[in-house]
């Protein structure tokens, strides 16, 4: 029988793991930290009965991605949930655009901006299905839907600037730049488009839902469907050498770049070290998690029944303040991102008060303390908001990165979204998950189609190694 050993247990190196072993491969799994899921895990961290995501919280590209279609996750118990908005953008003054599933009443709520919108996400949302087959694996192979993936590419080249000029209202304008701050990145380089256009298209195609209970729930239905297949799981061992790991014909690497090329030595070809060695990491995240007694009292009504909240003010707020973290300075006003899960599953949520999640954007490895400029900016545009909090948790960049190492420097999207590593990571190859050592494959989210998609990278890695065992 065909063997195969993966190392690390977040989203991706499970699904690896379950694709693997549906395939009739004998399994294990080594895990370094005492527990399984990596990022994709829940915590009490403030309040006793208050259920916090620890690092991955909304989903918007998982539900209709091939390795959900693959494999039933509700047949294991998870229940997805939709919050009424799918994400918000407060402006000053009570102000703010909003995104529900609907792209007519988006496109209403946006006033003289509404047709634009319509025309553009209308079309991508329609077609969604098609699309995301495609994104969601390596830029570069045979396309199943050429003539839609031609049309998002079109205007997924472009930057940030170039496509945002197609609104003119502050509101519209501040959904697109909100959507567009998941890049990790400055706006102005080329394909910094390509991330907001899929996932406000998901957004009305597939909404941004939540796991009920927590996102851990996604990784303990994943662990079901893979025991039931006979995965064998070993938690606090950590590998540091293939030398470690026998002689399995599979090796899965849920791991970063750097760390996959120390696992493998001198088996992966130095230029391939090289390249490992040299993949470049995204800034940094700091995150607070509140307990919060009635709910943030946006000034913005829809807000409130948002399941995310992109805090940062303007377009051009928060434009300057991604360029100010990409030269590696703290802004005064971060752009933030708040996640209110409970308002698509209540469970979360004991007597009244709330479990919150907000990170702030912050150069990588960033020593500071950012506390307080989160909490200033949902302040800003909730009024009230710090005489509701009961307790925080607070998670340093250096927090993110000892409990998961993957996480480099804070960085929680596994790599800079640059143009080449849009297209090329984590290296040039037409191989992405090949590491250059014979049956050893990195499975992480440094691989197509990245961070956001959760079991993806694993599950297309595992299929590629498949077909070259």
């Amino acid at each position: 029988m065909t063997t195969a050993i993966v190392v690390g247990s977040g989203p991706n190196g499970l699904a690896a793991a379950l694709t693997l072993a549906d395939a009739g491969v004998e399994v294990t799994v080594l895990e370094a930290q005492d527990r399984l899921g990596g990022g994709a895990s829940s915590s009490e961290l403030t309040l006793p009965g208050l259920v916090h995501d620890d690092c991955s919280a909304i989903h918007p590209l998982a539900i209709g991605s091939a390795f959900a279609k693959a494999f039933d996750l509700t047949a294991a118990g998870l229940t997805w949930r939709w919050p009424e908005v799918q994400f918000s953008h407060p402006i000053d003054g009570g102000r703010g655009g909003a995104v529900w599933r609907s792209v007519e009443t988006t496109a209403d709520s946006l006033g003289t901006d509404g047709r634009s919108w319509r025309r553009l996400f209308g079309p991508l949302a329609e077609r969604f299905a098609g699309l995301s087959a495609d994104i969601l694996q390596p830029v570069l192979h045979v396309p199943d839907h050429p003539v839609q993936l031609a049309r998002f590419g079109a205007y997924a080249a472009l930057p940030v600037p170039v496509l945002g000029r197609r609104w003119e209202t502050p509101e519209a304008r501040g959904l697109f730049a909100g959507a567009a701050a998941h890049t990790f990145r400055p706006f102005s380089g080329l394909l910094s488009s390509s991330i907001p256009l899929a996932l406000g298209a998901s957004a009305h195609a597939l909404g941004w839902p939540v796991a009920e209970g927590g996102t851990g729930e996604i990784s303990r239905a994943i662990i079901e469907l893979a025991t039931a297949r006979g995965v064998r799981f070993e938690t606090g061992v950590r590998v540091d050498s293939l030398d470690q790991l026998g002689a399995p014909d599979i090796v899965m690497l849920d791991t970063s770049p750097r760390a996959a090329a120390d696992i493998v030595g001198d088996r992966m070809p130095a230029r391939v070290a090289r390249a490992y060695r040299s993949y470049r990491h995204a800034a940094g995240a700091f995150k607070v998690d509140y307990a919060v007694e009635g709910g943030v009292p946006w000034t913005h009504e829809p807000s409130r029944s948002a399941g995310t909240v992109h805090v940062g003010g303007t377009y051009e707020e928060i434009a300057a303040a991604e360029l100010t973290v990409s030269k590696g300075r703290m802004p005064e006003r971060p752009f933030v991102l708040v996640g209110q899960q409970y308002v698509a599953d209540p469970t979360r949520s004991r007597d009244g008060v709330h479990p919150l999640y907000a990170y702030a954007h912050v150069p990588a490895g960033y020593s500071g303390d950012a506390t307080e400029a989160i909490t200033s900016q949902i302040e800003r545009f909730a009024p009230g908001f710090r005489d509701r909090v009961r307790a925080t948790h607070v998670r340093t960049t250096a927090d993110f990165e000892s409990g998961n190492p993957n996480l480099v420097g804070g960085d929680i999207i596994a790599g800079a979204n640059t143009a080449r590593q849009l297209v090329f990571r984590p290296r040039t190859t037409l191989h992405p998950y090949a590491t250059g050592a014979p049956g050893v494959h990195l499975c992480s989210a440094a691989t197509p189609p990245g961070a956001g998609a959760h079991g993806m990278c694993g599950y297309n890695a595992a299929r590629y190694a498949l077909r070259h065992a």
